[in-house]
């Protein structure tokens, strides 16, 4: 593996909505837990155009003052193909303007930096995303093929070899025994080269009538399904980091802030608080009611205990029901 002290670049996507608080906490975070991060942090951001019925981009003005007191670097990208129809996209399109032949590490927005980047092993050679995932996708249809002839079928239709992706210590058809990942983080040596495979791949798995596609839902699921080929195809794999630490002490993939105050560490917690606290981060993000009331006025201390810690519900639904029963599921 290559030394822990490269530098690569770090991308999140920025949008005039709830994205562009969730990316000044990530940047805020990020500059809190990783203060030796020597790459660029950038926050990609859509331009205007017809594949959006409003303007997408970043124009708050205090949003982006914070931004550059952070040295978060905006990158507009521009949305040939995907845009309001299928924002998940951003993330493929957002590859294609950002420096060719630099490493880089790509993160969902609703993320925060809890330990030192630096310490993590990547190996740009070989890409690799999250393995926090639960068997979103495929959905097996009662008539068609299983989870062994929907990823076969598109492993086959990229010319890419499906038994080497395969984990046979998982059973036959259960959906662990394929490769499959969450994209909330992915990284390689190119995000150019990274950024056009994805869109190739995804385009075809949306736009031909592959059969044993019949009866899948590709929305929100086309990046999830696409992701596996694409790090397959460079090489990469379930074993490219070494578990533990994305995911893990050195980042933290949230979602929703109700859900965070529920079941995260308390270490998360500690982290959040403190870096929403200065006031020219606190002022900007104060707009955004989930944070201006679960950290800045405390409610989220009552949602945690709501929950206890070591014992803690093992579906989602439980969650949002009993946050919701007291008025607190805000997003």
């Amino acid at each position: 593996m290559q030394a822990p002290t490269q530098k690569f670049n770090i991308v999140v996507i920025g949008q005039n909505n709830r994205l562009q608080y969730e990316a000044v906490l990530f940047a805020a975070s990020l500059r809190h837990s990783s203060p030796g991060f020597e790459g660029k942090l950038y926050v990609a951001t859509p331009k205007p155009g017809p594949r959006w019925s409003q303007n997408p981009s970043l124009q708050n003005e205090d949003v982006l003052k914070v931004f550059g007191q952070l040295d978060a670097e905006i990158l507009p990208f521009d949305s040939h193909v995907f845009g309001e129809s299928y924002p998940y996209g951003n993330k493929i399109e957002a590859l294609l303007a950002m420096p060719e032949g630099e490493p880089f590490v790509f993160f969902d927005t609703d993320t925060l930096i809890t330990g030192d980047l630096n310490g993590v092993p990547f190996d740009f050679d070989r890409p690799g995303a999250s393995l926090k995932v639960e068997g979103t996708w495929p959905k097996p249809t009662l008539y068609g093929p299983g989870f062994d002839g929907i990823w076969r079928a598109l492993y086959d239709r990229f010319g890419l070899d499906f038994k080497s992706s395969v984990d046979d210590s998982q059973p036959h058809d259960h959906w662990r025994r394929y490769l499959y990942f969450n994209a909330g983080f992915f990284f390689y040596k190119c995000p150019r080269q990274f950024g056009e495979r994805f869109l190739e791949y995804a385009l075809a798995i949306r736009n031909e009538a592959i059969p044993e596609l019949v009866g899948q839902n590709l929305d929100p699921w086309l990046d999830q399904a696409a992701l596996p080929l694409v790090i397959h195809s460079f090489g990469g794999g379930r074993d490219a980091l070494p578990d533990g630490l994305l995911d893990g002490p050195v980042s933290c993939h949230y979602r929703l802030f109700p859900l965070l105050y529920a079941r995260e560490s308390d270490h998360v917690i500690e982290v959040l608080e403190t870096v929403v606290a200065p006031n020219r981060v606190k002022k900007v993000l104060k707009n955004y009611d989930p944070l201006k009331k679960l950290v800045v006025q405390g409610k989220g201390k009552k949602i945690r205990e709501m929950f206890d810690q070591d014992n803690l519900p093992k579906r989602e639904q439980v969650f949002r029901n009993r946050i919701k029963s007291k008025g607190l599921w805000m997003r």
